[in-house]
């Protein structure tokens, strides 16, 4: 009896998990390139039911037979295994700024690109391309932490940043990249082109280990693998003047939480049930 009020506990326990993750993703809906979380269950190890016997072994002239077979298994119920991050890219937003990057993801990349960036913890990963410049000249988060190139930190000057495709930076040397020498980028006619670095754009071997630490950043973990570059052939794209949308869907977070609603209430009454036959039973024995 005291076994099924643990197993309702345990469904209460983990759909409150569950509840929480989904409360975290449409909290999020509108953050740039913010990536869904998800909740994988398991359940806890069965175990075998025997017919209980002393000695478990009985005695014929042709030999012997199991007194205490096996009549089932016995479970105890779900627990969390893990919540991990799904990857897929979301939708493509237009904003015409400059210092907003974007990764576009190829076909057949079996792994997430990330942009480089230097926090005060370390080095760190993130999709967001929301960057602006600082006063020294350099290409920074809303936080203040640098973006980073193949070279280091990207030291550039307003309207004098122009970033291909392949995510390769140029200036014009005209300008250099002084921040006293700022001009306006659609006045910036690049006669004089000179590539000044390229993002430094990694991947890892196993994504969904990776750790979240807030403000869209990430690091990598003895299981996710260190940071590797991509090859040639399957690099991303890098979009300027474009950021990445979150991929939560409102209306599948939405049907998801009126379906946690309904499973805690269900394990709910499985324990009020338990508990008014634990009772009843306490009766009987008095």
């Amino acid at each position: 009896m005291l076994r099924g009020l643990y197993t309702g506990a345990n469904g209460m326990i983990s759909q409150q998990v569950r509840m929480d993750v989904i409360a975290n993703n449409l909290a999020n809906v509108d953050k740039t390139a913010f990536k869904k979380d998800t909740t994988v269950f398991k359940t806890f190890p069965e175990m075998l039911l025997h017919r209980y016997s002393e000695d478990g072994i009985g005695k014929t002239p042709m030999g012997s037979f199991d007194t205490s077979p096996v009549v089932g298994k016995l479970g105890f119920g779900a627990e969390v295994n893990e919540v991990y991050t799904r990857f897929e890219q979301g939708a493509v937003k237009k904003t015409d700024n400059i210092f907003d990057l974007m990764i576009q993801d190829q076909p057949g990349m079996e792994k997430p690109a990330f942009f480089s960036v230097l926090t005060n913890r370390g080095e760190r990963l993130t999709r967001s391309g929301s960057f602006v410049l600082d006063k020294n000249g350099f290409v920074v988060t809303p936080q203040g932490f640098p973006l980073l190139g193949e070279k280091g930190p990207i030291q550039v000057n307003q309207g004098n940043f122009l970033v291909k495709e392949n995510g390769e930076i140029y200036i014009n040397s005209k300008l250099g990249t002084a921040p006293k020498d700022g001009t306006n980028f659609s006045e910036n006619r690049f006669e004089d082109p000179v590539l000044l670095d390229t993002i430094k754009i990694r991947t890892v071997e196993n994504p969904r280990h990776l750790d979240k630490e807030g403000d869209s950043f990430y690091s990598d973990t003895p299981e996710s693998g260190e940071p590797t570059k991509f090859p040639t052939l399957l690099a991303p794209q890098v979009l300027q003047g474009y950021l990445e949308a979150s991929n939560v869907s409102v209306v599948t977070e939405m049907v998801d939480m009126i379906e946690v609603n309904r499973a805690y209430e269900a394990n709910s009454k499985t324990m009020q049930t338990q508990d008014s036959l634990l009772g009843r039973l306490f009766e009987i024995m008095r």
